[in-house]
Order: C-alpha cells, then structure tokens, then sequence
C-alpha cells in the first residue's frame, strides 16, 4: 500500500491511501476516537460493573434499567451480549435533536458514531464474574481516571459518548467559560440522591468518587477548556492575518519598540485554545521564526470567545 502526504491549505497534512484523500488531522480523531472508547468499555466493565458501582449520567442510567429488566422484570439475558450497550444507545436517541441544533450536522453524525461504537464495545467486552479489583475505593479510583480520560479523548477529537457529554457540550457552546465534565457532576448528584434509597450507602459514596474523579478527568483532558493568552512580537508584517484566517481567532496589534535595538516591532494578542497551540506555534514557525512569544495558561475571559469543538 502506497502512501504519499503533501502540505495543503491551513498547513494540515494529508494522507493518500489506495487513492483516497484523509488529512492527518482526520486520521487523529478517528484514532483517539477509537481508543477514548475502547478504554471508557474496559473501565466500566472491568472496573466499575463487577463491584456493582454505579456511574453517573446516562451510563449510570442505562446501568439502572439494566438492572431493572434482569434482575425485577426476569428478562433472559441473551449470551455474549450486554443489554446496558443498547439501552444506551436508546437513551441518547432523543439528543441528537438538540446536538444537530446547536452543534450541527458533523458533530451529530461523528458523536452518532461514537455512540454506536461505546456501545458495542460496553455489550461485547465481557464483565468478569469475579472483580479484578476487589477493593471498592481502589475501583473506584482507577475507574474514574480510566473512564474519564478516555471520554476526555473523545471531547478532544471533536466527538462525544452522547448523553451528558451532548448536553454539556451544547452549554459550553452557548456559555464559552461552562466545562462539559461538570454536567455529568451535576446529574449524577441528582442520580444519587435517587439511588440512596434504593442501594447502602457505601455503594453510593464509592460511585459518587468515581463519578467526581471522572469528570476531574475529562476537563484535565479535554483541553479545549484551557484558554491561553498569547503576546507576539514579530518585525515580520502579515502575521495578525494569517492567524485570525487560519485559525479562526481575532487579534489585536498595536505599534512598538524596541528599547535596545530602537527597531519597530508589531505587538499581537490573542486568545487561543491550548487544543490550538500547536497550530499557532506551527505559523510562527514559518511566517517568523524569530518571533518572541509570551503564552500564559488558563486564562478568564469575558465576552465573545468561540468554544471550538471541531475545525
């Protein structure tokens, strides 16, 4: 198989296989797509499923009417397949009315691909009958890291697990400074506060800290929530352009000089997303090597600021 990448418009790079086009980029997300899943599959059903801990949001949802069919309604389970997989994917059904609103077609489309791929991997990977980790505090942290960087890797391809991932991606895209782990906080409290009445309290506790440290996880690794305030000084006219068209930003220059040298320098601020660094480092590499660049992270920001998702 013949592979042959060229440099095209906005500096991607591109990979032609058997005659068809896939920009590197593109190659990236369907990869960390695929491993955010497969590793968000194996934490709940290796680590969460055979301790009987609960997880917030949808899953824990789906893990609640799984239950409920097997254990009260006495349904047969059919072999080889775990029916929380396709109550998941039933649940998130409904959403893709609100995501295709506010996100658009491209989102829904991967996230509905997602979806289906979380849920084969949830039906297909085999719970053990006997806990890897019998102790309900180490289960639950490692599941939590587990779970909630894998869905984190799913937020930075541009995609989601559907659920509280679609609802808190559309609050981030109406409200910029809103992080999407903190939705699933808030509607696994809401799911806990049911389930204490219906499981020990134990049980609860030990799922609520898997649930907080899987949303910790998913805002550490979804780095679109971390803006980053860049300073540039280049004697290299042009820049302020190329960035604000290639990576959609605004920027502000003003006029300087340069105490030493008396030269006349050009002064840029912008505000990116830390996801965005690496392209803003890659323009400054080729439009002015020399230049000088002040990058502060986690910055505040009021007013209009986009919450990218994909580009």
């Amino acid at each position: 198989m013949l592979f042959k990448a060229q440099i095209l418009k906005r500096n991607d790079l591109w990979i032609r296989i058997s005659g068809m086009t896939i920009s590197k980029r593109t190659v990236d997300r369907i990869l960390m797509t695929v491993v955010g899943n497969l590793i968000f599959a194996l934490g709940i059903n290796l680590l969460i499923n055979p301790i009987h801990l609960y997880s917030g949001g949808f899953t824990g949802i789906s893990q609640l009417v799984r239950m409920f069919i097997v254990e009260v309604l006495y349904m047969p389970e059919i072999p080889g397949i775990d029916y929380m997989g396709v109550i998941y994917f039933l649940l998130n059904v409904p959403l893709f009315i609100m995501a295709y609103k506010v996100m658009g077609r491209q989102f829904c489309i991967t996230t509905l691909g997602s979806i289906a791929m979380v849920s084969v991997f949830m039906a297909l990977i085999p719970v053990p009958e006997k806990p890897i980790v019998a102790d309900p505090m180490l289960a639950a942290v490692t599941g939590g890291i587990i779970t909630g960087t894998g869905a984190g890797l799913l937020l930075r391809a541009g995609t989601s697990q559907g659920g509280q991932d679609i609802i808190g991606i559309c609050m981030a895209k109406i409200y910029p400074n809103f992080k999407v782990g903190t939705i699933g906080i808030i509607i696994s409290i809401m799911i806990y506060s049911v389930c204490l009445f219906v499981y020990d309290i134990p049980t609860v506790l030990y799922s609520i800290i898997f649930t907080v440290l899987n949303g910790i996880f998913i805002n550490r690794v979804h780095v679109q929530n971390i803006k980053q305030e860049c300073i540039i000084f280049t004697k290299v006219p042009g820049l302020g352009k190329r960035i604000n068209d290639e990576l959609g930003r605004g920027v502000t220059t003003w006029k300087g000089e340069g105490v030493y040298t008396g030269d006349d320098v050009e002064v840029l601020t912008t505000v990116v997303s830390k996801y965005e660094e690496p392209f803003l480092r890659k323009i400054l590499k080729e439009h002015d090597p020399d230049a000088f660049v002040i990058i502060s992270d986690n910055v505040r920001v009021h007013g209009h600021f986009e919450k990218k998702f994909t580009d």
